[in-house]
């Protein structure tokens, strides 16, 4: 079984291609849902970070607030890191479960999106690595409108990951996703199908 890592940079419309993905029938492992399963109260995740930041983080039904962690963590580089080792084990292993399951389901390829692909073990452990491209004007963008931040906030979490033009050198291929929507699931449908074809 062929593991495609899909990748991107935050604003850059990876799950949009994740979600064409799906459309296709492609079986997708997402990293980002198993994280906020992970983190629902009483769940691994949500234990490890409890007993880190307390209270602090947690809403009065004691679920996480994603936004208010993840406003602290983007201030801190350091309390980044230490979130990351908790939080990337535990999704691993989840992932890891869930790749033999599909292989004794006989599927030929798995698509894994990641996030932190690129940044983290995961580039060594797939086939080809999918990378969903935009700049950063279009990265800016997206990230203002769609989580209500001011521009130098979403500069601060673009700047927390490896730039986009930097990752192009470990990709396979590069998605391109600063057009249309249509262009876009043209170029999605036509890399899925021919990894189909290759693994006939």
């Amino acid at each position: 079984m062929r593991l495609i890592g899909l990748t991107g940079s935050i604003g850059t419309g990876k799950s949009e291609v994740s979600a064409i993905l799906r459309g296709l029938g492609a079986p997708v492992i997402d990293a980002d849902r198993l994280t906020h399963t992970l983190q629902n109260r009483g769940q691994p995740l949500w234990r490890a970070i409890w007993s880190r930041y307390g209270w602090s983080v947690l809403g009065p039904d004691g679920q996480l607030l994603r936004r208010k962690l993840g406003h602290r963590i983007f201030q801190d580089p350091e309390e980044r890191q230490k979130l990351n080792a908790l939080v990337h084990p535990l999704v691993r292993q989840s992932i890891m479960q869930q790749i033999v399951e599909m292989s004794q389901q006989g599927y030929a390829a798995v698509v894994l999106d990641i996030p932190l692909l690129i940044e983290s073990d995961w580039r060594r452990s797939v086939d080809q690595i999918w990378l969903v491209y935009a700049p950063l004007e279009v990265q800016l963008e997206r990230i203002m409108r769609r989580d209500h931040l001011g521009r130098e906030e979403a500069f601060r979490r673009i700047q927390a990951q490896i730039p986009v033009d930097e990752k192009i050198r470990y990709a396979d291929c590069i998605i391109d996703n600063q057009g249309s929507l249509d262009g876009l699931r043209e170029q999605v449908t036509r890399l899925w199908h021919n990894q189909s074809t290759a693994t006939e």
